[in-house]
């Protein structure tokens, strides 16, 4: 204990309170998740509401939603930073939107969030810094580096909105791109049912809403830009660039043939939903495939040695024996 706290600087007491604090807090968030039951696509209806309200109105793009005051100040507040530093210029927004809403964020006030947050969070992160090592004084046998950590610490808080929304990007890529082969396959028996597109991707959305709602929740906007839009090809062309998803841009181009040529939609659907599903199980051969090569590290390094002690344990005490009593 007294090492850790010479090593740390900080009173073993305040480390074991804080350590405490902590047990605490989380014990008490498992309680609260235990006893609630969310329903994945809570929340995700009022924003496609909002959508249709403002595409009513004839706005194209995302428009603010209705929020309490204080998310109203708070937004006003990043507003009145990102403008102040010029930090929503067109070009640059563009690329950001883009991002973002591929990670899931489609409203005008992500983009400033994630603006005031690359801002904000390295000198939030360097004075973190400042006080751990200059004013906590922790780490003290290595104060020669204490810049080296303060600019590290900066250079973390820089990245970690990136960091963030390439995590969620990925997430909702993975989860949209499973959720493909069964979409394809409901969306074929709608096509056959005699459904319209924009009906089928409700009724898709509808019964897709808590096993895949990532999906879910871009078929229903999809299927409101169809009836708002001037063109439908437009509604069809903004899905393909808010899912990075090859396979989604090839069910796009489908549909976008399909609705201008008249060409037969099912049998289109059907062959593309027999290509991912095949693509899917060929991954999963291939992960499967790689198993083995995988797990020779862990046999070599942790069960080959207790293998070794079980068989050839007994026979080296029978040898030792033998010897001492031999000696004896």
């Amino acid at each position: 204990m007294q090492d850790i706290e010479n090593t740390l600087g900080i009173p073993i007491i305040d480390l074991l309170a804080m350590a405490a604090a902590l047990v605490a807090f989380l014990v008490m968030y498992a309680f609260y998740q235990t006893t609630i039951v969310r329903d994945p696509m809570k929340g995700r209806v009022k924003n496609l509401q909002d959508k249709r309200e403002a595409l009513k109105a004839g706005l194209v793009t995302s428009s603010k939603r209705r929020s309490p005051v204080k998310k109203v100040e708070s937004m006003n507040l990043m507003r009145l930073i990102a403008d102040k530093f010029k930090l929503l210029q067109a070009e640059q927004t563009r690329k950001i939107s883009a991002a973002l809403m591929q990670a899931g964020y489609r409203s005008n006030d992500a983009v400033v969030v994630y603006q005031v947050a690359r801002l904000t969070l390295p000198l939030l992160m360097g004075l973190i810094g400042i006080i751990l090592f200059y004013g906590m004084g922790s780490l003290p046998e290595h104060k020669n580096l204490y810049p080296v950590f303060s600019i590290a610490m900066v250079f973390f808080g820089l990245k970690l909105p990136d960091i963030y929304i390439t995590n969620s990007k990925q997430k909702r890529t993975e989860a949209i791109r499973l959720a493909l082969p069964d979409a394809l396959d409901l969306l074929v028996v709608c096509a056959e049912a005699g459904l319209t597109l924009d009906s089928a991707l409700n009724r898709v959305a509808k019964e897709l809403g808590r096993a895949y709602p990532e999906l879910a929740d871009e078929f229903s906007l999809t299927a409101i830009e169809l009836g708002f839009l001037p063109e439908r090809k437009q509604a069809l062309v903004n899905l393909s660039e808010r899912v990075d998803v090859p396979a989604l841009r090839g069910v796009v181009t489908t549909l976008i043939q399909s609705e201008r040529y008249g060409t037969p939609l099912a049998t289109s659907l059907r062959v593309l939903s027999a290509e991912f599903r095949n693509e899917r199980l060929m991954k999963a051969e291939e992960k499967a495939a790689r198993l083995p090569a995988t797990l020779t590290v862990p046999l070599i390094v942790f069960i080959m040695p207790t293998l070794f002690v079980v068989l050839m344990g007994p026979a080296a005490c029978k040898v030792a024996d033998d010897f001492i009593n031999k000696g004896g």
